[in-house]
């Protein structure tokens, strides 16, 4: 399972391989467990819900083989639509996200030289490729993860950023017109074909973290974390998490948040950022300028609503995180499986 969003502290949905979605609506003492039909050969690497009844489930997988799907469920997955479908040779879908219930986005891999970029204005019943002149153009090798969904992101009302890997050096594409027009910065974590960056995340207009590392060596102790104060447009390094390695998603726990001018800004002392990956998760409470262990479950991706997150792994691993300590000398986070 590498694809998750928490709703609300109560609702959460989950993609998984073999066509499998699940879904918890009572903050995960039961799961329903859902086929969709004809897709026992989809991996559902991301997934965005709107509600208890509605979500929007992407598949990874080569286009020629079938298998580069979006599916949408507006009765809580008992019934699924086919609302995308390519058999394009060489289109890999990546990640979805939204601004809204209307507006979002789809990420792929790179064709004829640009991301493969596809939009929706209706809650994803329908989907159009962006044209080829306004897609980002990459580097030879450059592409993205499709490992937990976060290697793209929607932000405020029309934002959106990228994260790659594959070439030289790991890069971050940038829009803020709906991916119509894009920006790039380059960062100083190496990448590869098997590395990069893999996981976004927000907490302020300028304030951003970006993750990564190997997945071929999950152990890896290269610097894993970037940071950004200026909206994206350059990124530094952060610490590495502890422990190091593979990081592939990271998100924000919080508790209260206070709102000024029309923005909001999460209070520091009450923000944890949560980086997950395949060598265990770290937390952070000072917006990644320190980390600290919180397990060793291997853990692909992690969403939070509030203070209730959820985190999902390989053969059925999921875990609920509930509560961070806040006691400076035993600050930890706390997985209920």
């Amino acid at each position: 399972m590498r694809g998750v969003h928490a709703v609300t502290p109560t609702t959460c949905w989950i993609g998984g391989s073999s066509g499998t979605v699940l879904r918890t609506v009572n903050g995960g003492k039961s799961w329903s467990v859902m086929k969709v039909p004809g897709g026992d050969s989809l991996d559902f690497r991301d997934i965005h819900a709107f509600g208890r009844e509605t979500a929007v489930a992407m598949s990874a997988g080569l286009a020629e083989t079938g298998r580069a799907r979006i599916y949408r469920t507006e009765d809580g997955g008992e019934t699924w639509n086919l609302v995308y479908q390519s058999t394009q040779t060489g289109v890999f879908l990546d990640g979805i996200d939204f601004w809204n219930k209307n507006q979002g986005i789809c990420l792929g891999d790179p064709l004829n030289g640009r991301l493969f970029i596809l939009t929706t204005e209706d809650g994803g019943k329908t989907w159009q490729e962006l044209p080829l002149e306004n897609r980002p153009e990459g580097q030879p090798g450059e592409a993205s993860f499709a490992a937990s969904g976060t290697s793209i992101l929607a932000v405020g009302k029309d934002k959106v950023f990228i994260g790659t890997g594959g070439g030289k050096m790991a890069r971050v594409f940038r829009s803020e017109d709906f991916g119509r027009h894009w920006k790039v910065a380059e960062t100083p974590m190496p990448a590869g074909p098997t590395s990069g960056i893999f996981g976004l995340h927000f907490w302020s207009k300028k304030d951003g973290i970006a993750v990564g590392g190997d997945y071929k060596n999950i152990s890896d102790t290269t610097r894993n974390v970037l940071l950004t104060d200026d909206g994206g447009e350059t990124w530094k390094y952060g610490t590495s998490t502890k422990p190091l390695g593979l990081k592939e998603a990271v998100a924000i726990y919080h508790k209260h948040y206070s709102t000024w001018n029309g923005d909001t800004q999460i209070r520091s002392d009450d923000v944890a950022l949560v980086a997950v990956g395949p060598s265990g998760s770290s937390s952070s409470v000072n917006q990644g300028k320190t980390w600290i262990p919180v397990g060793t479950e291997p853990f692909h991706a992690v969403s939070f609503a509030g203070n209730v997150g959820y985190a999902v792994g390989g053969k059925g691993l999921i875990g609920k995180i509930e509560k961070i300590s806040r006691k400076k000398k035993k600050r930890r986070l706390v997985f209920a499986e």
